[in-house]
């Protein structure tokens, strides 16, 4: 039950995020926007950070929905990542992930988790595979999921949880 007031027939996401704070709420939808459409960290590095997300906010529906972007070099079929992949992305030691994969969603969980944990060990290994740009990139996405997912989390509208439906 949504912990603040919502009329008979609304949907408690759609009404939290845009009919009692539209100054903040809005801007904050188009920043998680942003993340889906401009992100310039390939698919399954996003997914990695975005799953790990998922996870650690207890989100069921972001858990169950799979970002596909749309491949200009093969038409108009979508780029996707396996199922087993998210398996591989939410297991001990990320069996089956590449280097940047795997770092993807371990930054991901410190930053959501324990960011004190990310400590130089963690960067030296970043730095040796991702550009600055790509970090500042990934820390973003992963701010936008962690305070946003929380955020419908503690309002208890995340039931209603919609992640952008236009393919990115």
């Amino acid at each position: 039950m949504p912990r603040v007031t919502v009329p008979a027939g609304a949907d408690p996401l759609t009404y939290v995020w845009t009919g009692l704070a539209p100054g903040v709420s809005v801007p904050a939808a188009g920043y998680s926007g942003a993340v889906y459409e401009h992100s310039m960290l390939s698919l399954r590095e996003f997914e990695a950070a975005r799953i790990t997300l998922a996870e650690i906010n207890g989100c069921h529906l972001c858990l169950d929905w799979r970002t596909a972007r749309d491949v200009p070099s093969r038409g108009a079929a979508p780029d996707a990542v396996p199922e087993d992949f998210y398996e591989a992305a939410l297991a001990a030691g990320y069996p089956g992930l590449s280097e940047r994969e795997a770092l993807a969603a371990e930054f991901a969980r410190r930053y959501a988790t324990d960011h004190h944990a990310i400590d130089d060990a963690l960067w030296v290994r970043l730095h040796a595979a991702y550009s600055d740009a790509e970090l500042v990139d990934l820390a973003l996405c992963v701010g936008s999921w962690l305070a946003l997912g929380r955020f419908n989390q503690v309002f208890d509208i995340d039931g209603a949880c919609r992640v952008p439906h236009g393919q990115v």
